[in-house]
């Protein structure tokens, strides 16, 4: 049976899959709005990770895709995000990524622009999704030590 917890983290694990919905942003809203902290982590990290792999192993044709669609609707074929991604890659390589991609460009966006620079997708995707993990940890980890709830 569905109770209110269990929406709140179906609702974790969905917002947690969407491009720019990071998990280090959907676990903090969650342990806010009073749902358990650890399903919340696992809820959000899942569903994060997830996308992170569809990403990695599709990230040619998503590059195309998104290329395409800018261009039909006249504006210019790059993509902001990603070339952000390749620079932060070329600047860090690809531990950096992992570490800094969750916080500043994106796990979806890092792990597609690792595959585009020559990682393969499952080394990007294992990378990116622990990295991710272990930020999501630390976040939740320090909202529960300053008991920060609504």
């Amino acid at each position: 049976m569905l109770d209110i917890e269990n929406l709140g983290l179906i609702g974790v694990f969905i917002a947690g899959a969407i491009p720019w919905m990071e998990a280090i942003a959907v676990v903090p809203a969650g342990i806010v709005v009073g749902l358990d902290p650890v399903a919340t982590l696992i809820s959000a990290v899942v569903g994060n990770s997830i996308t992170i792999i569809l990403f990695a192993y599709f990230a040619s044709s998503i590059r195309e895709k998104l290329i395409a669609r800018r261009v039909k609707s006249g504006k210019p074929a790059e993509l902001p995000k990603l070339e952000k991604a390749l620079k932060a890659f070329d600047k860090y390589g690809v531990y950096g990524l992992a570490v800094l991609g969750p916080i500043l460009i994106g796990t979806q966006f890092a792990a597609a622009a690792a595959v585009i620079a020559g990682v393969k997708p499952i080394r990007a995707s294992i990378l990116i999704i622990t990295s991710l993990t272990l930020w999501a940890i630390a976040i939740a980890a320090a909202m529960v030590a300053f008991d920060i709830t609504i």
